[in-house]
């Protein structure tokens, strides 16, 4: 299993939403290396939903269900499906991950303008032991 983080603008689709809705397309990627990772994502790995813009923060654990295919506003570029899986119990926020010596080299913080970039199991992990969750 590999392990991705996914960003988002709450403004336009939140965790909440997506646990309404309990499944949705991941789509509207537009980078190069970004596709790349979502290509890399198989049925079953695990990703960080996390508010960028004004929240900064993860808030919980998806699921992915559906593998990359093309994206329905451009074939070009591609889309997958996800669920969620779980709440943090305590949001984490960027501030927390910057200030945290296991995670200083995360993709996310290497790449901040990635919208999807992979996560080492170690650091995984640890966001969920900072957000005093277990899977």
């Amino acid at each position: 299993m590999n392990y991705w983080l996914l960003k988002t603008e709450a403004a336009k689709y939140s965790w909440n939403d997506l646990v309404r809705d309990k499944s949705t397309f991941w789509n509207g990627v537009r980078n190069y290396q970004a596709r790349n990772n979502l290509k890399a994502m198989k049925i079953g790995d695990l990703a960080f939903f996390y508010h960028s813009v004004d929240e900064k923060q993860i808030l919980g654990v998806v699921r992915v269900i559906r593998t990359a295919y093309p994206d329905k506003d451009d074939p070009d570029w591609v889309m997958l499906d996800i669920e969620p899986v779980k709440s943090l119990k305590i949001s984490v926020t960027l501030e927390m991950i910057k200030n945290c010596a296991d995670l200083k080299e995360m993709a996310m913080l290497k790449l901040s303008r990635l919208s999807v970039s992979p996560v080492r199991e170690s650091e995984f992990q640890k966001i969920l032991e900072i957000g005093c969750t277990k899977m």
